[in-house]
């Protein structure tokens, strides 16, 4: 039977409507993918500060996001956790890298000045101690790493310098009678934090309450050595001398090749070396997670914010294994994924 007018203009009309409603839904991409709904206007500028350590994550996603928004302009700088969370604290900067979790009187400082943020676990890394490929050690304990680089160190000029320490905590570890010449991270650094708080803190707190150090020195190392706060730079400091130790994060140390020995560590369950395999299950005592902290309000307000984390935890999460370091487990980057979109503020590591 053929349709008569009037039923031929409500299916005309239907018809209309289901093309709308289409065009509507297929209107609706996430912007950072670069969808039909304009996502390529966004435009804007951020500002990224923090983390040396997570830097290179930033930076290759900043780039990679350029491709897909080129009126996002992504500034990235890498002072060190500690100083990029001042930064940030400070209403300075919408995003700030960390290599550890943001400290309780960081997120005081926050508070105070009305800054609340978003804390986003990004991906996993492990500290590598170096020392010269001239050194025949393969293996530190923990109780070496304390007479060497903790606070009862100060003065020790050579390997052997410490042994009588070192012995004294448990190590089996026969120290060579070499000049000792450390250069490492400073206190600026997320990654001099986490090593005291991995290597150095248990040790710590027992000499504290043998009545050996202060109060003052628990979460310190010894003062005297080189301190650096670019990774590139205490590389540099372990290729140049046969007798250096420091440390610095995993992919760094794995990029410097031969020019560095990264040596296994034990952390009372014997010898392992860092790899991606032992970070990620965590057999590697100095591993530890790396994160972006999102400026709430810069978020709500400033679109390019927004579509560069969107594209950072989407189509960009795969930097994190492009420069080196280890991915999160999947349910691990869901839950990120889910703080993120629910716009969850506060911590949930510190």
């Amino acid at each position: 039977m053929r349709p008569t007018r009037r039923r031929l203009g409500r299916m005309l009309a239907l018809l209309l409507t289901l093309t709308l409603v289409a065009a509507a839904c297929g209107d609706d991409d996430d912007p950072a993918a670069g969808g039909g709904d304009g996502s390529d206007s966004v435009s804007g500028d951020v500002f990224v500060t923090g983390s040396s350590t997570v830097e290179p994550i930033s930076v290759a996603v900043a780039e990679a996001l350029a491709d897909e928004l080129p009126d996002v302009a992504v500034d990235v700088e890498g002072p060190g956790t500690g100083d990029g969370f001042e930064k940030f604290c400070a209403g300075e900067a919408d995003i700030t890298d960390a290599s550890r979790p943001i400290k309780e009187e960081e997120a005081a400082a926050c508070e105070e000045a009305g800054i609340s943020f978003i804390e986003l676990k990004v991906a996993f890394d492990g500290m590598s101690v170096l020392a010269n490929p001239a050194n025949d050690l393969t293996c530190l304990s923990f109780a070496d790493l304390y007479a060497l680089i903790g606070p009862e160190a100060e003065g020790v000029d050579t390997w052997a310098d410490g042994q009588a320490l070192a012995s004294e905590l448990g190590s089996t570890t026969e120290l060579p009678d070499t000049e000792l010449s450390i250069t490492a991270p400073g206190e600026e650094s997320g990654t001099y934090d986490s090593f005291i708080e991995l290597a150095l803190l248990d040790l710590a707190e027992a000499r504290l309450e043998a009545g050996k150090i202060t109060e003052d020195q628990v979460e310190t190392t010894r003062p005297d050595y080189s301190s650096q706060a670019d990774d590139n730079a205490i590389i540099q400091g372990i290729e140049g001398d046969d007798g250096s130790l420091g440390w610095v994060g995993f992919a760094f140390a794995e990029e410097a090749g031969d020019q560095v020995k990264e040596l296994e560590v034990d952390g009372g369950d014997g010898c392992v070396a860092p790899s991606a395999e032992t970070i990620a299950d965590g057999s590697y005592p100095l591993s530890r997670p790396l994160f972006i902290y999102v400026d709430a309000a810069a978020a709500e307000e400033n679109p390019a914010v927004a579509a560069y984390v969107d594209f950072f935890l989407g189509d960009g999460i795969a930097a994190v294994e492009d420069v080196g370091y280890v991915a999160l487990p999947a349910d691990q980057l869901t839950a990120t994924r889910d703080a993120w979109e629910n716009r969850t503020t506060g911590t949930r590591e510190g």
